[in-house]
C-alpha cells in the first residue's frame, strides 16, 4: 500500500511502499493533520521507532463497511495511508450526515476543545469562557462548544486578528489581540469580574495574563503549549483557583467515545463549523511544511 512514512526522527515523511496490516484494519478515507503529529516525529513526544505511518487519526471504513473515526492507530500503521491497523477502544462510529472531513476535525481537535468544557468545567450557567489561543483549529471549536454549552460572556484571544475577526462569527462577544505591552491588563478590559473558565491552548506567559485575569474560584484548563512551557507562575495567584493539564488520551476511551458522539450530533444539526483543506497523499510533504507553520485550518490527507 502506498503510505507517508517518517524514516528518521526529525524529518518529513516520505511517500512510499509499505507493508499492510493484516488485522483491525481501516480503509482509509480521509486522515487528519495534528501538531502532535509532528512532536511525535520529532522524538520530542517520547520514543519514536522507524520506520513507521505518520498520522493519529482518520475516517474510513472496515472490513464489514461500518464507517468510523479512528484515533492512535496500532504502530507503525498510522492514518496516512491507504490502510491502518485501528484500536477498537478508540474507533467510533460516524453518522452518515457528517461528512468526511468534519468527522476528522471533530476528532483530536474537536476533543481537545470539547471535553475541557464539559468533563473539566461547567459553563451552563452563563459564566465567563476565555479561550486563549482562539485562532486555531481547536481554539475556534472551544468558542463555539462555550456558547451552545451556555456560556455568557466568550472571549477569543490569540496573535493572528484575522482569524481572531472570524471568531466572532462563531460566537466571540469580544476579541484580544495578543502580544501588546500588557497582555494581562487586555484580558481583564473585556470581563468585569475575571474570567470563571479559561480554556488554554499556548501556556507560556500568555497563560500567566490568563491566570491574573481570572476571577477567584476559576477552572483554567491548559490543553496545549504553543507559546512554550513551564511559566514561573506565582502560587498566590494560583490560590482559589484550580489548574487542570488535559490531554484526550488521558481520560477513559468511553469518555472519548461519549464526547465524539455529542460532537457529531451537534455537526449533523449544523451547530459546529471548521475551516479545512485537502492535500493528497503526494503532496504530504507539503502538508507536514503546513502543519509546522501553524495552519488555521484543518488539515485533511486523502490517501487516493
Amino acid at each position: 500500500m502506498r503510505a507517508a512514512v517518517l524514516e528518521q526522527a526529525g524529518q518529513a515523511p516520505t511517500v512510499r511502499d509499505f507493508e499492510e496490516p493484516d488485522r483491525d484494519v481501516v480503509q482509509v478515507s480521509l486522515a487528519g493533520c495534528n501538531p502532535v503529529d509532528l512532536a511525535l516525529a520529532s522524538g520530542k513526544a517520547g520514543e519514536c521507532d522507524v520506520p513507521r505511518v505518520v498520522g493519529q487519526e482518520g475516517v474510513g471504513y472496515t472490513v464489514d463497511g461500518t464507517r468510523v473515526y479512528f484515533n492512535w492507530p496500532m504502530a507503525p500503521f498510522g492514518s496516512w495511508a491507504e490502510l491502518a491497523r485501528f484500536d477498537p477502544d478508540r474507533t467510533f462510529p460516524v453518522p452518515a450526515t457528517v461528512d468526511d472531513d468534519m468527522a476528522v476535525a471533530l476528532g483530536i481537535s474537536g476533543l481537545a476543545a470539547w471535553l475541557p468544557l464539559t468533563r473539566h468545567a461547567d459553563v451552563s450557567s452563563g459564566q465567563s469562557v476565555l479561550v486563549l489561543g482562539a485562532t486555531g483549529v481547536v481554539g475556534s471549536i472551544a468558542v463555539q462548544a462555550a456558547k451552545i454549552l451556555g456560556a455568557g460572556r466568550v472571549v477569543a484571544a490569540g496573535r493572528h486578528l484575522d482569524s481572531l475577526n472570524k471568531t466572532r462569527d462563531l460566537g466571540a462577544d469580544a476579541i484580544v489581540e495578543l502580544g501588546g505591552d500588557d497582555d494581562a491588563a487586555a484580558l481583564k478590559a473585556e470581563t468585569q469580574n475575571g474570567y470563571d473558565v479559561v480554556v488554554d491552548l499556548v501556556y507560556g506567559e500568555p497563560f500567566l495574563a490568563a491566570l491574573e485575569a481570572s476571577a477567584v474560584g476559576a477552572t483554567l484548563i491548559t490543553v496545549g503549549q504553543g507559546a512554550g512551557s513551564a511559566p514561573a507562575v506565582p502560587f498566590a495567584r494560583l490560590m482559589g483557583r484550580t489548574h487542570v493539564g488535559h490531554n484526550n488520551n488521558l481520560l477513559p476511551a468511553r469518555v472519548m467515545r461519549q464526547g465524539y458522539q455529542e460532537l457529531t450530533s451537534l455537526a449533523a444539526d449544523k451547530r459546529l463549523s471548521v475551516d479545512t483543506v485537502r492535500y493528497g497523499l503526494d503532496e504530504a510533504e507539503a502538508a507536514w511544511q503546513a502543519q509546522a507553520n501553524g495552519p488555521h485550518v484543518k488539515i485533511g490527507i486523502t490517501p487516493r
